[in-house]
């Protein structure tokens, strides 16, 4: 029995000591001062008002909050984490649904955040104080839809169904900025060429802020042969690629060069042919090490279009791949 009491007696202590730590933790506030925070708007349920923080969809701030030791310890391991400290902000629930321009007291909007109650913590400053917020009103217009590629290049499309779709615009939009736009990637500008594809236009209320239309529109793309020409590069320069192993050491004789520099055919648009002809090297070879020991040498060359018209699909070669005849020759021996 002595024994029973003894190990109740150890419990009790244990539980009072631990109660005593728990106590301690909440009594003794630590604080972490100035730290990154970002407000965001919530627009979602508000279609017809634009809420913006000088056009803009966040506000960055900094604040100082104070909490528990390990209510704050949580937050500094979200932050090492890049887990940011985020406030929303919701017009009506602040009462500033009203088209117009408002001033928000920070410190009380933040002061009342239900996650930072919910963890303990309080906000105790802030930076800035006050943040200016707009509200403008939105009105039902129809607007034209237009295609963009991912450079944000207009691009003639052969068909958009439907041409326009009802958005909600500011007021004060003039006639020119009625356009939704669609922007395709390479991909689907290729597959719209074939088959429709399916988008969702959207306009720009400002840099960073999108409204999206709730109608979707089907996009065919003209089929590449109507956008690409034939031309021919009369003359072109010929460079090599080689190893460390021979610079210096070999010079390049093609046997064929005419071949290799002279007509070459390709399909292309206007622009990618004159990028295409001031390359400096329209058509490369590259040397193997394993060349020296043949007494001539083929390889395929390489022609050189500009990486940015190819990704849009707006150059490609138009003949055969021209394979080079070449040899290998010792400098010491080429310039005796």
């Amino acid at each position: 029995m002595a024994r029973k009491f003894k190990h109740s007696k150890i419990a009790i202590v244990i539980f009072i000591t631990v109660l005593i730590w728990v106590w301690a933790d909440l009594a003794l506030d630590e604080t972490l001062p100035d730290k990154p925070a970002v407000i965001v708007i919530d627009e979602s349920a508000y279609p017809k008002i634009w809420v913006s923080f000088n056009q803009a969809a966040s506000a960055d701030i900094r604040i100082t909050l104070s909490g528990p030791h390990s209510a704050i310890a949580d937050v500094n391991r979200r932050l090492r984490q890049g887990k940011g400290l985020e406030f929303i902000f919701d017009a009506e629930q602040e009462q500033m649904a009203e088209p117009r321009d408002y001033t928000l007291a920070l410190l009380p909007f933040l002061q009342k955040d239900k996650n930072i109650r919910n963890l303990g913590l309080k906000v105790k400053s802030c930076e800035p104080e006050t943040l200016d917020i707009q509200v403008v009103k939105l009105v039902k217009k129809q607007l034209t839809v237009e295609c963009l590629d991912e450079n944000k290049m207009p691009l003639k499309a052969d068909s958009i169904v439907p041409e326009k779709v009802d958005m909600f615009v500011p007021e004060g939009w003039e006639l020119e900025k009625l356009i939704a736009k669609v922007q395709l990637t390479r991909r689907e500008i290729n597959q719209a060429r074939i088959s429709a594809v399916e988008k969702t236009p959207y306009i720009e209320l400002s840099a960073d802020r999108h409204r999206e239309s709730s109608t979707a529109v089907k996009i065919k793309m003209p089929l590449a042969e109507d956008v690409l020409k034939n031309y021919t590069i009369t003359t072109a320069t010929l460079g090599f690629v080689l190893s460390e192993n021979l610079q210096g050491k070999y010079a390049v004789q093609v046997t064929n060069l005419s071949e290799v520099i002279s007509n070459i055919a390709v399909r292309a648009t206007p622009e990618a042919k004159q990028a295409y002809e001031k390359m400096r090297y329209q058509v490369i070879l590259e040397i193997d090490d394993a060349d020296i020991k043949s007494e001539e040498s083929r390889g395929e060359v390489v022609y050189n279009f500009p990486k940015e018209f190819v990704r849009k699909d707006e150059i490609v070669l138009n003949q055969t791949p021209v394979q080079a005849r070449f040899t290998l020759v010792p400098i010491s021996l080429s310039s005796e």
